[in-house]
């Protein structure tokens, strides 16, 4: 039987391999649940919308449903009317409406909080989907809570003003 040394070279080599495989790892266990968006048909800033999570790593479905079909299905998700925007979004058992930054729904599933969802109402300009991020007006993410009521989760302050 051949025995192979250790030598330092291979164990450099080894050790400096792992450096790259390590993140890989962690990046395949740590997946995304999946995420199912209902939609108007002819809404465009809500498929820029799915693209932005995609490319944040969100599997993400779409279904297309109109008017009032729309809006039964944000009033059965629990929605406050004065939360509603254009689009809805169900992940991991919460609700999320409108222009909801990817780092809002990844915090908000890390940390699963007692809560219905997560909503941006109306169509704030610079929200994700809504337009370039450097000249976003300034937009609160709220965290709607099991009774109705609403906080803010996130502030994003208006583009170019110092946080």
């Amino acid at each position: 039987m051949k025995k192979t040394q250790l030598t330092r070279r291979k164990l450099l080599i080894f050790g400096s391999s792992s450096i790259f495989v390590a993140p890989l790892a962690a990046l395949a266990a740590s997946t995304l649940p999946n995420i199912h968006v209902v939609k108007n048909p002819q809404c465009g800033c809500c498929n820029a919308w799915i693209e932005i999570l995609t490319e944040k790593g969100f599997n993400v479905t779409a279904e297309d449903r109109s008017g009032s079909l729309l809006n039964k299905f944000k009033t059965e998700s629990g929605i406050p009317r004065e939360m509603m925007s254009c689009h809805t979004a169900n992940v991991d058992g919460y609700f999320i409406e409108g222009h909801v930054p990817a780092s809002d729904i990844k915090r908000l599933i890390a940390s699963h909080p007692d809560a219905l969802g997560l909503a941006v109402p109306a169509m704030p300009y610079g929200s994700p989907g809504m337009g370039p991020e450097d000249e976003r007006e300034a937009f609160d993410v709220f965290i709607i809570s099991a009774n109705g009521t609403a906080e803010v989760f996130q502030h994003y302050p208006k583009a170019g003003i110092p946080v």
